[in-house]
């Protein structure tokens, strides 16, 4: 599957009942935005939320972010409805939350197609249930079972995840490590993108940037986020330092220049460089243009 090629920093969730909030986000220097159809939406405003979702989707007013919708989960009155306005709206994918199986992601992506969604419409899978996490191999490789491909990725949806395992949800995240690293590795395997659950402590800034350095050194794509205050930091966890860049380059050109002798290994700063690390250096400057084109886009 040919994933899009743009960053995914910061992914910020959107209450959709929140009229004022979806035109404010039109401005937001978040890499992605999720209207949210579910959590952050009273039941009495369920029908209001879709229809204010759809039509900021279709007024295409939100530059090159990617525009999610997050339905509601499939076993609630709300999903069929909520699929196929999704359907219809131009956004770039949805969000399909409580996931516990492969099932639960063909049976969305057969209501899209039944609804007439392009191909171009994904899901991305929260996993934020036991049953999900234990099944993340099986839901990240469900692309081979669809006729058309529409799993774009995982998002961890940590709150739940914690209460469902009735575990402590501290700053370092202890309790869930194995949870967090088992979707990455099933992502990584199957080609699929991660990204991290959110932080809901908005005063505790200084544990914020912890957490999304530690989602960083794990391996996630981004950061899904509550709150614009959020942005700044996440983007900046999530992008190549400058410091990253040129490291990344003089090792590009140390193995060029080590190759043209003849050479399959050589030596940068003391450590030895191969063919892996510069797969991992071209990715970083890679990250850094889709960053660059994405801003530039926005200004």
């Amino acid at each position: 599957m040919n994933l899009p090629s743009r960053p995914r920093r910061s992914m910020l969730y959107m209450p959709a009942s929140n009229v004022r909030a979806l035109e404010k986000a039109r401005g937001l220097p978040a890499d992605g935005l999720i209207f949210d159809l579910e959590d952050a939406v009273a039941p009495d405003s369920k029908a209001a939320a879709r229809e204010a979702a759809v039509s900021a989707v279709k007024s295409r007013a939100y530059g090159p972010r990617e525009v999610l919708i997050r339905v509601n989960a499939l076993d609630t009155a709300w999903s069929a409805d909520d699929l196929k306005a999704a359907a219809g709206s131009g956004a770039h994918g949805i969000v399909l939350p409580k996931v516990n199986s492969a099932d639960d992601v063909r049976n969305a992506a057969t209501a899209l197609a039944n609804a007439g969604a392009p191909d171009s419409l994904l899901i991305w899978s929260m996993m934020e249930t036991p049953r999900g996490i234990l099944a993340a191999a099986d839901i990240a490789r469900v692309n081979e079972t669809l006729k058309t491909p529409r799993l774009a990725g995982f998002l961890v949806g940590t709150a739940d995840l914690a209460k469902d395992l009735r575990c402590a949800h501290p700053a370092d995240r202890a309790p869930m490590l194995y949870a967090l690293q088992h979707c990455i590795m099933a992502a990584r395997a199957f080609g699929i993108n991660v990204l991290d659950g959110v932080h809901v402590d908005l005063d505790d800034e200084a544990g914020f940037a912890e957490v999304c350095r530690q989602g960083r050194a794990l391996g996630f794509d981004g950061k899904t986020l509550i709150h614009p205050k959020q942005i700044a930091v996440a983007n900046a966890a999530y992008a190549p330092s400058p410091q990253d860049l040129e490291r990344a380059r003089r090792l590009i050109a140390a193995h060029k220049e080590a190759s043209a002798q003849g050479k399959g290994v050589t030596v940068l700063d003391g450590k030895l460089v191969e063919v892996l690390h510069v797969v991992e250096a071209e990715h970083l400057l890679a990250q850094a243009d889709a960053i660059a084109v994405f801003e530039r886009q926005g200004a």
